[in-house]
C-alpha cells in the first residue's frame, strides 16, 4: 500500500478532518500494522507526550528493519555452515526522507501555550497573530468541504455542503512579491487513508442552533429520529409525520378545556379521534400479521429445503457405507476364493500319495522355488543378522568425516558448472520432419490418449430417485459335518473310503477298455500293416469299400435327422421366445401397477396429514383471533375506564383543590384574629394570669396522660387472667387429642398385626 507524505502548516480545517479523525480514532488498530510513521507523516495523529514519540519511533524502526539479505550465488543452496547461502547487509535507504523532522511536534504546542499564560499574567505582552495559508475551497481542497451521508441504499442524490465556521478575524494571507515567486518550505502533496470516507462515515453532522422565545418549530418534533433509524426519511417516516400535523392541526381546533359549555363537543371530538388511531393501529397490527406470515412461509420453506438436503446427505452416506461394506465383503469372498483354490490345487497334485524325487534343475531354473524365495514358515530365516553387512564409514556416519570428504573432492563437483543444453535437431536440411521425431511425436499422442483413457474419471451414479427394495439373499445350507463317536464307525468310514478308491479304480479301467473297444480297428490296421498278403489285401480293400459305403449311408441318416430336429428346435425356441416377452412383459406391468398404487397411497396419506394440519392451523388461527379479539376488547374497556378515573381524578382534585384553597384563606383570616386576641391579651396579662394558664396547661396534658397509662395497665392485669386461662384450656386439649390419635394408631397396628397372624394360620392349616 502507498502512503502520500504530508507535512502542513497549520491551517482552518474542514468539517471533514473531524470524520477522519474519528475514523483513525476508532480503526487505529487495522491501520498501525500497515502504517508505521504516521505519528510524522498525519497531521492528525496525536502523541501525548514526548515519551510516546520515542516508543512509537523504536517500534517503527523495529517494523521497517533495514537489514537485507544478499544471496552468494556460489553457495546458494548450501546447507553448511562455513558457506552460508547469504549474508546479511545494512541498507544505507532510510525510510523516512531527510527533509522530514523527527522531534516531537508537541514542543511548538508547548511554547504556544506558554505564551497564552504569559498573556493572562502579563497584560503589556501582546500575544502574536497566527497567520494562516490560503485554505483553497475553490482550489485544490475544495472536495473536503463536501460530504455524502451513509445510506442503506445505494442511489443518486446531491451533495450536502458543509461551509466551514465562520471566525471573527479574516484570514491573513502572505504578501507577494512581484520579483520573485516566494517557494515555500514545506507543501502538502497529499492524505490517503486505508478507508475511504463513505465507508466509515458516521452520524451527519448537525449544527447548533438556537429556538427563539414562544417558537416551537416544526423539525424539533423530528428529533427523535436518528441516523439509521428513521434518518434519511422514507415513505413510513413520511407518513408518520403528515399524520402528526394532522393531529397537530387537530388538537388546534378543539375548543379550551376551560369552555364548560364546549365540554360534550370536545369529548364528541376526542372519542372521534380515538376510534381513527384505533382504526389505523388495526392496520397497523394487519399488516405486520401479513409481513410475519411471509416471514414463517420462508422459513417454513428454507427448515423444508434444509430438511430434505439433510435427508438426501444421510440417504447418500448410508448408501455409499453399504457400498463400502458390500465390496470389502466382496473382496474378501474374493481372497478367501483365491487361498481355497490355490490349496484344493496344491492337495489334487499327489492325490495318490506318492513319494516325488527332488528335481534339483528344476527348482534352481524356477526363481519362485524355495531355493531363491524359502518361506520364513518352513523354518528359514533369510534376514537375520542383516546388519552385519551393514556399511559402516566414517566419512559417511560423522560430520568431521563429511567436512574431511568435502574438503578432498575437487571444485566441479561443490561448484557444479551448468551447461545450457542444445536443442535437439529434429528436422533434415531441406526443412522436413526426421522419422524419429515423427514417431516420437505419434508415440507422444496414443501415450496422452492411453492416459487420458486410464485417468479418465468415471461419472458418480445418480441417487435413486424412488425407494428400491433391496434382495434378501436366500440362507446358505449348513454345511455337513461328521462327528465320530466311537472306533466302529471310523472303520466303517475307512471300509467307505477304500471302497470309494476301488471304484475310482474300475472307472479308470472302464475307461480304458472303452477307449480300446473304440480304437480297435486302429490297434488291428497297426497290427497288420506290414504282414497282409494279396488275398487278404483284397479282402480288405471290398470291407473297406462296404465301411465307407455303411458310412456314407450313417452320414446321411444322420443329416436327415439333424435337419429335422433343427427344425423342430427352431419351432420350439419361437414359442419359447414368444411365452417368454408375453410373461415378462406381464410381470412388468404388474410391478409398475404395484409401484403406482404405492404412489397413489402415499399421495393420498400426505394429502390427508396436510389437511390435518391445515386443520389444526385453521383451529389455532381462529383461536388466536378470538384471543386477539378479547384483548382489543378488554383494552377498549381499560381505555375507557382509564379516561373516565382520568375525569373522575381530574376533576376530584380540582375540587380539593379549591376546598383547600378556600379553608385556607378562612384559617388565615382566623389566625389573623386569633392573634390580634392574643396579642391584646398578652398586653394586658400579668404574672399570676401567665401562673394559671400553665398551671391549666399542665392540668389538661400531664395529668390525662397519666390517667390513660394506669387505665392501660389495668386493662393488661385483668386481661392477662383471661389469656393464661384461655392458654391452659386449648393446651390441655390439644395434649388430650395427640395423645387419643397415639393410642387409636397403636390399636390399629395391633389389630392390623392380629389380622396378618390369623392369615397366616389360616394358610399352614389349609397347606
Amino acid at each position: 500500500m502507498s502512503h502520500a507524505v504530508t507535512i502542513e502548516e497549520p491551517q482552518a480545517q474542514p468539517q471533514v478532518s473531524q470524520t477522519r479523525y474519528r475514523e483513525r480514532s476508532r480503526a487505529g488498530s487495522h491501520i498501525s500494522s500497515n502504517r508505521a510513521y504516521d505519528f510524522l507523516y498525519d497531521p492528525l495523529f496525536i502523541v501525548s507526550s514526548e515519551k510516546d514519540h520515542t516508543q512509537a519511533n523504536i517500534q517503527a524502526t523495529l517494523i521497517r528493519s533495514r537489514l537485507r539479505k544478499v544471496p552468494r550465488f556460489k553457495t546458494m543452496f548450501s546447507n553448511l555452515i562455513h558457506y552460508p547461502r547469504y549474508s546479511l547487509y545494512w541498507s544505507k535507504s532510510d525510510p523516512v526522507p531527510p527533509f522530514i523532522s523527527r522531534e516531537w511536534k508537541g514542543h511548538k504546542e508547548k511554547h504556544r501555550e506558554a505564551l497564552q499564560q504569559l498573556t493572562t499574567t502579563d497584560a503589556s505582552f501582546q500575544m502574536p497573530k497566527e497567520v494562516y495559508e490560503d485554505p483553497e475551497v475553490t482550489g485544490k481542497n475544495r472536495y473536503k468541504y463536501f460530504e455524502r451521508p451513509f445510506l442503506p441504499f445505494f442511489q443518486q442524490m446531491p451533495f450536502n455542503v458543509v461551509y466551514a465556521v465562520s471566525k471573527a478575524e479574516p484570514y491573513t494571507f502572505p504578501p507577494t512579491s512581484t520579483k520573485h515567486l516566494s517557494i515555500p518550505s514545506k507543501s502538502t502533496v497529499g492524505t490517503q487513508t486505508d478507508y475511504r470516507d463513505a465507508d466509515v462515515q458516521t452520524d451527519p453532522y448537525s449544527p447548533e442552533y438556537v429556538v427563539c422565545q414562544d417558537s416551537i418549530p416544526e423539525l424539533l418534533t423530528l428529533a427523535t429520529l436518528t441516523w439509521g433509524r428513521g434518518l434519511p426519511a422514507g415513505q413510513a417516516e413520511v407518513e408518520m409525520i403528515e399524520r402528526a400535523r394532522e393531529k397537530r392541526a387537530w388538537e388546534a381546533t378543539l375548543p379550551a378545556l376551560s369552555d364548560t359549555s364546549q365540554f360534550e363537543k370536545r369529548r364528541k371530538m376526542m372519542n372521534e379521534m380515538e376510534r381513527k388511531e384505533w382504526a389505523f393501529r388495526e392496520q397497523e397490527i394487519e399488516k405486520l400479521q401479513e409481513i410475519r406470515l411471509e416471514v414463517l412461509k420462508e422459513l417454513l420453506r428454507k427448515r423444508e429445503e434444509n430438511q430434505n438436503e439433510v435427508n438426501m446427505k444421510h440417504l447418500n452416506a448410508r448408501w455409499s457405507k453399504l457400498q463400502e461394506g458390500k465390496e470389502a465383503k466382496m473382496a474378501k469372498i474374493q481372497r478367501t476364493h483365491v487361498s481355497t483354490i490355490r490349496k484344493l490345487v496344491g492337495k489334487r497334485k499327489n492325490i495318490e500319495g506318492k513319494l516325488e524325487r527332488r528335481n534339483i534343475i528344476k527348482d534352481y531354473s524356477d526363481y519362485a522355488s524355495q531355493v531363491y524365495g524359502p518361506l520364513s514358515r518352513l523354518g528359514c530365516f533369510p534376514d537375520n543378522n542383516s546388519e552385519d553387512f551393514v556399511v559402516k564409514n566414517y566419512y559417511l556416519n560423522t560430520y568431521e568425516g563429511l567436512v574431511e570428504l568435502e574438503s578432498c573432492l575437487p571444485d566441479f563437483v561443490t561448484q557444479p558448472r551448468i551447461r545450457a543444453p542444445k536443442p535437439k535437431v529434429i528436422t533434415t536440411k531441406a526443412g522436413f520432419l526426421k522419422r524419429t521425431a515423427r514417431l516420437d511425436y505419434e508415440l507422444a499422442e496414443v501415450h496422452k490418449a492411453l492416459l487420458d483413457k486410464k485417468n479418465k474419471v468415471l461419472e458418480a451414479k445418480k441417487p435413486p430417485r424412488f425407494l428400491q427394495r433391496n434382495p434378501i439373499p436366500q440362507p446358505r445350507l449348513p454345511t455337513p459335518t461328521l462327528e465320530m463317536t466311537s472306533n466302529e464307525e471310523e472303520e466303517i468310514e475307512m471300509a467307505v473310503i477304500y471302497l470309494q478308491k476301488l471304484l475310482r479304480g474300475r472307472v479308470v479301467q472302464n475307461m480304458m477298455f472303452e477307449g480300446k473297444e473304440k480304437r480297435l480297428e486302429l490297434i488291428q490296421e497297426l497290427r497288420t500293416c506290414h504282414a497282409l498278403q494279396e488275398d487278404e489285401k483284397l479282402v480288405k480293400k471290398a470291407e473297406k469299400q462296404v465301411t465307407l459305403a455303411l458310412q456314407r449311408q450313417r452320414n446321411l441318416h444322420e443329416h436327415k435327422v439333424s435337419l429335422v430336429e433343427n427344425h423342430l428346435a427352431g419351432l420350439e425356441g419361437r414359442a419359447l421366445a414368444d411365452m417368454f416377452d408375453f410373461l415378462s412383459k406381464e410381470l412388468v406391468r404388474l410391478q409398475e401397477e404395484r409401484r403406482i398404487h404405492a404412489f397413489v397411497m402415499l399421495a393420498e396419506r400426505q394429502r390427508r396429514v396436510r389437511e390435518a394440519e391445515e386443520s389444526g392451523r385453521r383451529q389455532v388461527e381462529k383461536q388466536r383471533l378470538r384471543e386477539e379479539d378479547e384483548i382489543f376488547k378488554e383494552v377498549v374497556k381499560v381505555h375507557h375506564s382509564t379516561i373516565s378515573s382520568y375525569l373522575e381524578d381530574i376533576i376530584l382534585n380540582t375540587e380539593a383543590n379549591t376546598a383547600e384553597e378556600q379553608a385556607r384563606a378562612e384559617i388565615e383570616k382566623m389566625a389573623e384574629k386569633i392573634n390580634d386576641i392574643a396579642y391584646e391579651m398578652e398586653s394586658r396579662r400579668t404574672y399570676l394570669q401567665s401562673e394559671e394558664i400553665v398551671a391549666e396547661l399542665v392540668y389538661s396534658f400531664l395529668i390525662p396522660e397519666v390517667q390513660k397509662y394506669f387505665v392501660k395497665e389495668k386493662v393488661r392485669n385483668a386481661q392477662r387472667k383471661h389469656i393464661l386461662a384461655a392458654h391452659q384450656i386449648i393446651h390441655s386439649y390439644t395434649e388430650s387429642m395427640v395423645q387419643k390419635r397415639l393410642t387409636e394408631g397403636e390399636q390399629d397396628e395391633a389389630s392390623n398385626a392380629a389380622m396378618l397372624l390369623e392369615k397366616e394360620t389360616q394358610n399352614e392349616n389349609n397347606s
